[in-house]
This record gives structure tokens, C-alpha cells and sequence, in this order.
């Protein structure tokens, strides 16, 4: 298959999850081989896994200074509808939260249209299993001739409690109508804490799945959608690789700073390197598989 960009520039306005500032995104097409690039202000963002600065609740991506936090849904809907090549203009400190989901960066791109370009798509395949974290939170992907997630999501939460889910990427609309719709989600216990130390600044029932002690205070769009966004969650943080995975990835109470340490290792089992700055390729020496698990 070949390289897509999206066909013509589209916008989109909304107030971040965790900022609460006010943000707005355009989108424009971009070259083969150039990846997706954010531009915020006289600085160019690769999102590249050396680009993420911070990956508390959110995967943030920085160079020289200049931030730009929770990419990860907008990457998810650009991987998931194939859009290898994209330019990411950001006025603002976050990328829009919208309804807590991809499913609006699907619309978004959707309307945009789609340009097949002449460069090739080259899907990186792994030489050897690798495996990030320990104890109860762990990510263990394989080599494999398809894409596929299987996920467990473990939490002391009556609404939640173990949720399974084993998810191919088969084909476009698999991603559109079982992943994007499924939207971000946190205790209203923790709130307080959390816009204390400047999280979810811009969280609301509009964008968010709400979790009291007894059950979400807004209604679900699937009744394992916690497990769902993790998926999602993961998918955008792999896309950061910048180049499709073939590989089944079994994942155990993850999140982004693992995803993200996953993302650096599989760069590393394959020996390339993505220059945070940009879009050319380097070559790292080859280390054995076994210096990989802690990674």
C-alpha cells in the first residue's frame, strides 16, 4: 500500500481536558515521508516517542520549550484511518479534548478526504518479542502478520472491575466503530487533586466519562468502554513510530508512560531512531533481546 495524506486543510476549536484553555488545531496535508509534525508557534514538534517530554495522564510532546499535551487521540484517528503524512498546527497548549474520544479526528479527517501518495508504506515488523513493565502493569508485544490488541483492564471500581478485550485492526471501520467512540475517564474522588496539580482543568461530563462511588454519573457508550480507551489510547501512543506495526500486543493495566517505553524499545529492537526534531532515520547498534524487557 501507499503512503496518505489528508486532501485539504480542515480546523477544529475546543477547550483541552487538562488545561481548560481554549485550543485550536488545523490540519494540512504534508509530503511522503514526512510523518505527522505539530507546529506550535516558530517550533516544529516530530511525533516521534523522543518528542514525549511527559506522559502523567496524557502524552505530551515538546521541543525547545514549546509543549503540546494529550496527542494521543489525534494520533489514534490518524493511524486508524491510515493517514501516515500530517501537519498539526496548534494555537494553544493542548490538543481540543472535543467529547473525550477520537471519533470527532475521525469526522475531522474524514472531511478532509484522503491523497494517496507515491512513496510506499513500510509496516515495521518485530525480530523478537519484547516486553516493558513488571508486577500488575506490563505490555508484551509479539511478531505477528496482523495488527491486534489484546487488552485487560483491571480496576477496584464496581463499574469497571475486569474488562477483556482482544481487538484486530481488520479494517478501517473496525477502528471507527468499536475504538474512536470510546471516550477518556476518571474518579470524581480524584478531581480535586488532579486540578490541583493542574489536570483536568477543562474536564466535564461533555468530555469525559465521570466515575462516582457507584457508577458513572453520564451514561456509556459500550459497556466495557474503559477497556476500549485504553486500546485507544495505546494506538495512538504506537503511532508515534511514525510507520504501521504488524504485531500482536498484549497489554495488562498500561498507560501512557508504558506505552511510550514500549514505542522506544520497539525503535530499539529494530535499531532506528526517529530525531525528535524530524523526519530522517538513524541507525543505532543492535543490543540483544534481553536488554530490552526493562527498557
Amino acid at each position: 500500500m501507499r503512503q496518505q495524506t489528508i486532501r485539504r486543510p480542515v480546523t477544529l476549536e475546543g477547550v483541552g481536558l487538562h488545561s481548560g484553555k481554549p485550543a485550536r488545531v488545523t490540519l494540512s496535508p504534508a509530503p511522503e515521508d514526512t510523518g505527522i509534525v505539530f507546529r506550535a508557534g516558530a517550533d516544529r514538534i516530530a511525533a516521534v516517542p523522543q518528542s514525549v517530554v511527559n506522559s502523567h495522564y496524557a502524552t505530551t510532546i515538546g521541543r525547545n520549550g514549546t509543549r503540546v499535551q494529550t496527542v494521543e487521540h489525534l494520533m489514534a484517528a490518524a493511524a486508524g484511518l491510515g493517514i501516515d503524512n500530517l501537519e498539526v498546527e496548534v494555537d494553544g497548549p493542548e490538543i481540543p479534548a472535543m467529547d473525550g474520544s477520537a471519533k470527532p479526528f475521525v469526522t475531522l479527517l474524514a472531511a478532509a478526504g484522503r491523497n494517496q501518495q507515491s512513496a510506499r508504506r513500510r509496516p515495521l515488523t518485530l525480530p523478537y518479542p519484547i516486553r516493558v513493565g513488571s508486577g500488575g502493569r506490563w505490555i508484551h508485544i509479539f511478531p505477528s502478520t496482523t495488527f491486534r490488541i489484546s487488552y485487560t483492564l483491571d480496576v477496584d471500581h464496581p463499574a469497571i472491575g475486569t474488562q477483556v478485550l482482544s481487538w484486530t485492526a481488520a479494517t478501517e471501520r473496525a477502528f471507527v466503530d468499536d475504538v474512536a467512540p470510546a471516550r477518556t475517564y476518571g474518579f470524581l474522588k480524584d478531581l480535586g487533586l488532579m486540578r490541583k496539580n493542574g489536570l483536568a482543568r477543562g474536564g466535564s461530563l461533555d468530555n469525559a466519562v465521570v466515575l462516582a462511588n457507584r457508577g458513572p454519573l453520564n451514561g456509556l457508550r459500550y459497556r466495557d468502554e474503559f477497556v476500549r480507551h485504553k486500546i485507544l489510547d495505546l494506538i495512538g501512543d504506537l503511532a508515534l513510530l511514525g510507520r504501521p506495526i504488524l504485531a500482536h500486543v498484549v497489554a495488562r493495566n498500561g498507560g501512557h508512560t508504558l506505552n511510550v517505553e514500549l514505542g522506544l524499545a520497539i525503535q530499539r529492537s529494530l535499531g532506528i531512531e526517529r530525531r525528535p526534531a524530524g523526519a530522517a532515520l538513524r541507525v543505532l547498534p543492535q543490543v540483544p533481546a534481553s536488554g530490552l524487557a526493562g527498557i
